[in-house]
């Protein structure tokens, strides 16, 4: 199975030794650090139990990919580990995963090294490997009192696209771009490129603004302050629910933006990147000192009255 559906996607470049053995031999270039990110996916959680192979490969190899646009990392070589069960094992859903994998791989220059396959519920993890500069790497615990907040792209595509999904809901005129951008999000590989050594701190939007801004927060020691009239939120996310919209960009998750700290002597390079359209980014806030509730998150209305917000993002083992 290995061999007839997987081997095709080992033979990118900086692979000394690919699948087929016990481990690979892989050459990372010199002054580089590798960057490593491993992301489970499973069905009924992850994606729909209706989702076809090929949205299965594609959304997975995404996910994983925005972790290495987060670190700012230039993505290489992953791993798959392919838990099926017995009756999913046949030659045409391996055909069509395998060519949703190799789609988004291509892409980006990805080869396949290894992983392992067994029998179970269906189960994917992927472990993505790249290269950054040695000390380039963007992380979370760099962001500071005064930096600005931004956000790439726009946010609640992810929750609104699974609201299509679960509850059929055919309210609005072009429910693809909102299905695509749930199925195939968008890693933003060049974003994180170009914030090496601009951004003070950055992490990608998988759980839901709140709660991975809060990851920065804490990381940081910081606390953090959205405006929430200037979250970039598409028109037919606010057509598909304008009451849910706001919860959706805030909570929703399954974006995979970037959510990046800059300070103050760097916002004119920012700024000059948004205004050149070669960064697709918005400000949305600013960052504070700790507050009593530590590491706090708050949103605000443009007449700087605080919001509440019951959800604050998907917790897996949250009630």
């Amino acid at each position: 199975m290995i061999a007839r559906y997987f081997t095709d996607l080992t033979g990118q470049s900086g692979v000394a030794l690919g699948i087929g053995d016990d481990g690979a031999l892989l050459n990372v270039r010199p002054g580089q650090q590798l960057v490593m990110a491993s992301d489970t996916l499973v069905a009924g959680v992850h994606f729909p139990e209706s989702a076809t192979p090929r949205q299965i490969a594609t959304r997975a190899l995404c996910v994983n990919l925005s972790d290495m646009a987060a670190m700012g990392a230039e993505p290489r070589w992953f791993t798959l580990a392919l838990t099926l069960p017995r009756g999913t094992a046949n030659a045409e859903w391996l055909a069509e995963f395998s060519a949703g994998l190799g789609h988004i791989a291509n892409q980006y220059d990805l080869a396949l090294v290894g992983g392992d396959t067994t029998s179970g519920p269906l189960t994917l993890t992927l472990t993505l490997l790249g290269e950054v500069p040695t000390g380039k790497a963007l992380i979370r615990g760099g962001a500071n009192v005064g930096d600005s907040l931004f956000v790439t792209g726009n946010i609640g595509d992810g929750a609104a696209g699974l609201e299509l999904i679960t509850y059929e809901n055919n309210t609005i005129t072009d429910s693809d771009r909102l299905l695509q951008r749930f199925y195939s999000p968008e890693p933003q590989i060049q974003a994180g490129l170009k914030l090496r050594s601009i951004a003070s701190a950055c992490i990608d939007i998988s759980d839901g603004l709140l709660a991975d801004l809060g990851h920065i927060c804490k990381a940081s020691n910081v606390s953090s302050v959205i405006q929430a009239e200037q979250l970039p939120i598409a028109t037919d996310v606010q057509q598909l629910s304008p009451l849910d919209a706001l919860e959706w960009a805030l909570c929703g998750g399954d974006d995979y933006q970037l959510c990046f700290t800059v300070a103050g002597d760097q916002l004119p390079i920012i700024e000059g990147l948004i205004q050149r359209g070669e960064l697709d980014a918005r400000k949305i806030g600013r960052i504070e000192a700790p507050t009593e509730s530590l590491n706090a998150v708050a949103v605000v209305d443009k007449n700087n009255n605080l919001l509440t917000i019951e959800k604050p993002g998907y917790n897996h083992f949250g009630q």
